[in-house]
């Protein structure tokens, strides 16, 4: 089997890898030159244009798409006049479940296929293996499945339903995400802060006192604790695996300022539960920690400020 792939970024190079090494062709096409460099002297092929990434495949032709969503409707426009009927377009990037649906209404009268392929696996997925959650026509999607076994670990693949099926579960699967690292930071974070009885503070009518400091006097090891929980506790995971790794090289994470982004899917995931009426309170409270990471609650804090100074003369604490 011949893959085109489109988006040569941390994940679809070595997707192109991983296919190649299992026996699969690749025609590549990205801007820049050195990621289709460096996949041209694996063996794949370089097209310099979207019309020669095309030409270069046979029919029908097999396309996926792994680049960020804010380009996804402009590649598919760019490619639609290039393609034929029995043509396939894969979207393995973290689209929205509904623009699958719309991208489906508009290849349909082309004859070329839609297959959205929500994809988790980061950086590690070059020898892990990517799972790979599919939506989209089953003839279609059984076609390609030695493109999917290829790309996946064992078990690792699954045809969740019709068009919009795989980038709904994916997006659901980051918003579990935010979720469980949200988990392990604040817990850690207790952790760290063991030690408050040491610290000694002024009694202040601001300052709600420690009432019992003598509690609260362990210097706990946070790198040596995530370690141990990776062995046999109820809580080991994929992620507290690499948190012990970070922790074990950083001790205390230096170069990181905690700044921590959102790509979409964690909002998606609160208005699908939104619409449905169903609650999701760990998960909305793992994505507002993100927005507040970057500041976007400082104006709130500052209108609490002045609320308490106005009603009791509170001053804020330096």
């Amino acid at each position: 089997m011949t893959i085109g792939m489109i988006g040569l970024g941390r994940m679809g190079s070595n997707m192109v890898r991983r296919l190649m090494r299992a026996g699969h062709a690749a025609a590549v096409y990205d801007r820049s030159k050195e990621a289709m460099a460096a996949l041209a002297a694996d063996g794949a092929i370089a097209a310099d244009s979207l019309p020669a990434l095309v030409a270069a495949l046979p029919s029908p032709r097999i396309i996926c798409l792994m680049i960020p969503v804010a380009y996804v409707g402009s590649t598919v426009d760019a490619l639609l006049p290039l393609l034929s009927n029995g043509d396939i377009i894969i979207d393995g990037g973290n689209s929205h479940y509904q623009e699958d649906l719309a991208r489906q209404t508009q290849l349909r009268p082309q004859g070329v296929h839609y297959v959205d392929m929500g994809t988790s696996g980061g950086v590690w997925g070059l020898e892990r293996g990517y799972c790979l959650m599919i939506g989209g026509d089953p003839d279609i999607v059984q076609f390609l499945d030695p493109m999917f076994a290829a790309l996946a670990p064992e078990h690792g693949y699954l045809h969740c339903g019709p068009c919009g099926a795989g980038h709904f579960v994916k997006m659901v699967h980051n918003g579990i995400e935010y979720g469980l690292m949200a988990a392990y930071a604040e817990g850690l974070n207790i952790l760290k802060h063991a030690n408050a009885g040491k610290t000694h503070t002024e009694a202040d009518a601001e300052t709600t006192p420690l009432a019992h400091p003598e509690h609260y006097q362990y210097d706990f090891d946070i790198a040596k604790i995530a370690e141990v929980w990776r062995h046999g506790s109820v809580i080991q995971s994929w992620l507290l695996d690499l948190t012990a790794d970070a922790l074990a090289k950083n001790p205390s994470l230096a170069g990181f300022a905690g700044r921590v982004s959102d790509s979409g899917e964690g909002r998606w995931t609160l208005q699908a539960a939104n619409d449905e009426g169903v609650p999701a309170p760990v998960l909305a409270a793992a994505l507002f920690q993100r927005f507040s990471s970057r500041g976007a609650d400082a104006f709130a804090a500052q209108v609490l400020s002045a609320m308490r100074l106005g009603f009791g003369g509170h001053v804020e604490k330096k």
